[in-house]
């Protein structure tokens, strides 16, 4: 007999207890629980006298309606040890515990159970009950100085001249509602005198040896769990910030001082920063560094890995690979005496070969934001170079305006498709939904509706992912949270003051001039030389005509920005243009057309070059295939004379401009503005010939006080630089006043001996106005003022207010007509054209402060208190499980909730989140700042009543919302999704899995690898593309598994069957809790 058809007369346990017993037995089976019988006979009862192991006073309610008239209740309980008190004991030797020792035990036993009790009235009402007995000597409680009781007997006494003296009922169930009602259970009623008597007598025994634990029941219920009624709105408010910040609290300052360098000047806010990278590193496998430019994000690295182990890999601009820059990362390093390797981030090969020969844990890649793009050849490398190891991102903008810019960074260090961020496992789906928005809304028709959205977008990227991943502080935020610690160190952040206009003012011939050539290179030039394959006769797909059109606007683009930079790189530039199309006209006209379909994304990969030259030499060098000039419609040939005619045009209006009035704005500004006049300046244009045509014209004008920099300069150049504009250089010289440079020093370079910055093209994208003024915005400047001032074209005009509306409108006219292509203006950052001409004026473009609530100032908060007022801290540390109180709702919060409401604070695991509800509505999830202002009240504020059940119906609310959401993403994580080029390679190698009778057991488990990583977003999509092309140039053989396999180890890096550093972590793992909850009520309630 094995099987349990065979042990039981029915498969029905139930109704095997029911068809073998009589009313003797109670045995929980439907209508004959414990619970039933005990409301039978304990209603006639005199006294009951209960001996259990276990005694949940949270299932008391299940029976003391039928107790209401019996006169005398005594519980004896044992007591389920404490790991540590039973260690104790046995090292003692006793077996027994003091009287203060079991009560002890009782408290952490009614602590535990009322932590972990049902969230319903009647719970609450049966313990008040319980409670209510006891200070009226109705109910005596005791508990048996013994871990060693395991008994289970309830003894009824009935009252005199009742059907007996006494009933029985003993056996396996404990004074528990499990016990009571719902377990398989075998208890036996006795109803013999003797059998009474027996039991009477042994309980009395053991009660007279027992320890009276009733006032410890009171006390332990109203002091130390969620019935404590004297918990303030305020206690609340500390204990709800002591939950949610209780990583950051166990922090110790001690772990950096072994790795500061003598004299180091060390901020409270980069330790705080160092900290808190290191809890979310450990947790996700990555992390941003991401605070605004000029805080110190390299030194915050630098002092994170040397809280790490193993070794660590800086990948990084060459200006930050300088040991000639005082703040380049091997100088840092150094200074912090940290051994680490360090390559430039155009040298991706070498990293990834010295990744090969040894093994790094640690990779720190500065100005991670290059790497948004997840179809750039480097970023599979990266994404190689960085599997398995704890992944460290340096960027002050990681999110630009794409959620999908954003998603190619975690990939880095998370699989997207069942990542470990909590209520998050799919990150493809969550960026793809919030991409979604963005392309369904017309950005030229209804920028407002755009903005919107991506402010929307951002703003739910913060709340649900970044939150998890990145630290980032504004200055405002350090100077209004860590105000001491900076005035202890003696600095001061300098003012920013509002960017300042330079107006160039054009005359009438002038002004046409420009604004014609706007319009020919925007609306008339079909830049026919650059999209060859648009003509061809036998037609492109769609994605090789949307690449074309895309070269379309680079181009444009590429001009307008020259024409705005200088007079002189336009002319340059148009010069060139025209070359390049007398020389294809030629080879046209002989019969041939060379092309490259490759060159187009090199030259989007180059999108940031300094210069035209360097694109038209790409496209020149990029040629590969051959056409015959026939294979192209007749519009081809019809365009480019077209094309050339415009190009001949604007030079011949261009011969007929004798002066440059920008360039006269600028060399008097500089001899006579009273900041500009003898002062250090950092001059940026995006134009390598402007630089140098200003170069030579302020050297000549002012003397030999202009030093330029450029993609192209020596690197001796730029040891000049840094020694006559960086304030840390060790070799400090004062040869040169002013800077030009290309964007090139915009990112990685010191420059704060100068307060300076003068914009002399439009800094189209406002982000690189931030980045540029980063260069001399340091923390430890010299200066109590930093001074910006941008260029604007505008035409003659007798008063600033003229002057400034022209200029605003020829930024219009510059949007307006380029359309659609002012994205790749703009780089993607969405401004309208009436609202980019102030963004450049305000000093909040500069330093942007656009997180103005924080949670640092809820961390402070927090630790202030811990640091100076630790009675109150441990009073909130100990506050019960489930801890609840009231207030009445404030006028202010009223925009944000409603009378007789109720926020909840769950967690499950790692996951945090906050619930409001009220009567009317269901319960909605809120983000941590709105909780904030919820539970925050201060010190004399009142706690209220709670209507008890108004409360169980709203918290009821809350805890379905939590469990549906929390259950939600498991459900999402299970559906199959993914890119078209995903989901077609997993068919063929879900095939390849059906036909692999020929594989060894090895190349079955690497098939299957490749399968789950696939499906867990862990293989790069390039890496993906790259597979199935090869694929399908073997589709003849796609059914030999063998050959399929070849494939697969040939494309895929073995790198990218690693786990990533943090996936085994499950973050979201964990039973669901009820953190605290806070009642709103109205002044009238009772």
């Amino acid at each position: 007999m094995n099987k349990e058809s065979d042990l039981y007369p029915s498969n029905n346990i139930h109704e095997f207890v029911k068809s073998m017993s009589d009313l003797t037995f109670i045995t929980n089976a439907p209508n004959q629980t414990l619970k039933d019988r005990f409301e039978q006979l304990i209603k006639d009862c005199q006294s009951f006298d209960c001996l259990v192991a276990y005694f949940y006073i949270s299932g008391f309610h299940l029976i003391y309606k039928s107790l209401e008239k019996t006169e005398k209740i005594k519980i004896l309980i044992g007591i389920g040890t404490s790991r540590e008190t039973y260690n104790l004991m046995n090292v003692s030797g006793n077996q027994l515990l003091s009287h203060s020792e079991t009560k002890q035990e009782v408290e952490k036993m009614v602590e535990s159970e009322m932590g972990d009790s049902e969230d319903n009235q009647n719970v609450e009402e049966g313990v008040r009950k319980f409670v209510e007995w006891i200070k009226e000597g109705k109910l005596q409680i005791k508990a048996y100085p013994s871990q060693n009781i395991h008994a289970k007997v309830y003894i009824m006494t009935f009252k005199e001249g009742d059907r007996d003296v006494g009933r029985v009922i003993t056996g396996s169930s404990n004074f528990t509602q499990s016990g009571l009602l719902d377990n398989l259970e075998f208890n036996v009623e006795l109803k013999n005198r003797s059998d009474y008597e027996f039991a009477k007598r042994q309980f009395e025994e053991l009660w007279k040896d027992a320890v009276d634990v009733s006032e410890k029941y009171i006390q332990t219920i109203s002091e130390r769990t969620w019935l404590n009624q004297t918990i303030t709105p305020y206690h609340l408010y500390l204990k709800f910030l002591y939950e949610y910040f209780k990583e950051e609290l166990s922090k110790s300052d001690e772990i950096f001082t072994q790795y500061f360098p003598e004299n180091f000047k060390s901020f409270d806010y980069q330790k705080q920063a160092v900290i808190n990278a290191k809890r979310i590193l450990e947790e996700y496998g990555g992390v941003f560094i991401s605070d605004v430019v000029g805080l110190g994000k390299t030194y915050i690295s630098a002092m994170l890995a040397g809280q790490l182990d193993g070794r660590t890999l800086v990948i990084a601009p060459p200006a930050l690979l300088n040991k000639n820059n005082p703040g380049s990362w091997q100088n840092v390093f150094a200074d912090f005496h940290l051994p680490a390797n360090f390559v430039s981030i155009g040298k991706i090969d070498e990293a990834k070969r010295l990744t090969e020969q040894r093994e790094y844990k640690n990779i720190i890649i500065d100005e991670a934001h290059r790497f948004r793009n997840e179809t750039n050849i480097n970023y599979e490398k990266i994404a190689e170079i960085a599997r398995g190891k704890r992944v460290i991102l340096v960027s002050a903008t990681p999110y630009n305006n794409s959620p999908k810019d954003l998603l190619s960074l975690i990939k880095l260090f998370q699989n997207t498709k069942k990542s470990n961020i909590p209520g998050v496992t799919n990150l493809e789906e969550f960026f793809g939904r919030l991409e979604s928005k963005l392309k369904r809304v017309d950005r030229q028709k209804d920028y407002n509706k755009f903005l919107e959205i991506t402010k929307s977008n951002a703003k739910e990227i913060r709340e649900k992912v970044l939150k998890y991943l990145m630290v980032r502080r504004t200055r405002k935020e350090i100077e209004k949270y860590f105000a001491e610690d900076l005035k202890k160190n003696k600095i001061k952040f300098p003012q920013v003051e509002d960017p300042k206009p330079f107006y160039y003012q054009l005359n009438e011939h002038e002004d046409s001039i420009f604004m014609e050539s706007i319009r020919l290179i925007t609306q008339e030039f079909k830049y026919a030389r650059y999209t060859p394959l648009l003509y061809l006769k036998k037609g492109i797909n769609s994605q090789q005509e949307q690449s074309q059109k895309n070269m379309v606007g680079f181009m444009k683009v590429l001009l307008v920005k020259r024409l705005e930079s200088s007079f002189y790189s336009f002319k340059k530039s148009i010069e060139r243009f025209i070359n390049y199309y007398e020389m294809f006209i030629k080879e046209y006209r002989e019969g041939r057309v060379y092309i490259s379909k490759k060159y187009i994304n090199k030259i989007f990969e180059l999108s940031e070059a300094e210069d035209d030259e360097t694109i038209q030499k790409l496209i020149e060098e990029g040629k590969a295939e051959k056409y015959e000039s026939k294979d192209f419609n007749p519009e081809f040939e019809k365009d480019l004379k077209k094309d050339l005619e415009i190009l001949k045009e604007i030079r011949t209006m261009w011969q007929s401009i004798k002066r440059d009035p920008k360039l006269e704005t600028l060399i008097e500004n500089l001899k006579n503005h009273k900041i500009l006049k003898n002062k250090k300046i950092i001059l940026f244009t995006e134009s390598k010939e402007t630089a140098e045509y200003l170069s030579e014209n302020i050297n000549n004008s002012l003397g030999n006080i202009a030093l330029v920099f450029h993609g192209n300069s020596p690197e001796t150049i730029k040891d000049i630089v840094i020694e006559n504009f960086d304030a840390r250089s060790k070799n400090q010289k004062d040869d040169y006043k002013i800077l030009i440079s290309t964007e090139v020093l915009s990112e990685g370079v010191n420059l704060h001996r100068s307060n300076i910055v003068i914009n002399y093209d439009i800094p189209w994208n406002p982000t690189r106005l931030m980045q540029r003024v980063g260069r001399i915005n340091r923390i430890d400047t010299p200066f109590n003022k930093i001074y910006t001032f941008n260029f604007f074209p505008t035409k003659q005009a007798d008063s600033q207010i003229e002057l400034t509306n022209i200029a605003r409108s020829k930024i219009e006219a510059f949007l307006t007509l380029l359309g659609g292509d002012t994205s790749i203006l703009t780089e993607g950052e969405p401004v309208s054209s009436h609202e980019l001409f102030n963004k450049l004026l305000s000093k909040d473009t500069i330093a942007p402060e656009e997180e103005e609530e924080s949670e640092l100032k809820y961390l402070r908060l927090i630790e202030d208190i811990q640091k100076n007022n630790p009675e109150l801290f441990e009073k909130v540390k100990h506050l019960p499980k489930k801890a609840r109180s009231a207030k009445v709702l404030s006028e202010p919060l009223k925009d944000i909730a409603r009378p007789q409401s109720l926020i909840t604070f769950f967690r499950k695991g790692k996951l945090m989140k906050f619930y409001l509800s009220n009567k009317s509505k269901p319960a909605k999830e809120t983000d941590f700042l709105t909780a904030a202002k919820i539970f925050e009240s201060t010190a004399d504020e009142k706690r209220t009543n709670i209507l008890t059940q108004h409360y169980y119906e709203l918290l009821d609310k809350n805890k379905s919302t939590f469990y549906d959401a929390t259950i939600e993403e498991i459900i999402v994580d299970t559906r199959q999704r993914g890119s078209k080029n995903e989901i077609e390679l997993l068919k063929i190698l879900k095939v390849t899995q059906k036909n692999g009778k020929q594989l060894t057991k090895d190349q079955e488990e690497y098939l299957n690898q490749i399968i789950t990583k696939i499906e867990e977003g862990g293989i790069p999509k390039q890496t993906v593309k790259k597979t199935l092309t090869s694929l399908n140039k073997i589709s003849k053989e796609i059914q030999n598994p063998l050959k399929v396999i070849g494939v697969l180890q040939s494309e895929i890096s073995p790198a990218f069957l690693k786990s990533h550093y943090a996936q085994t972590a499950a973050v979201t793992e964990g039973k669901r809790e009820v953190i605290l909850s806070l009642y709103l009520g109205e002044d009238n309630d009772e």
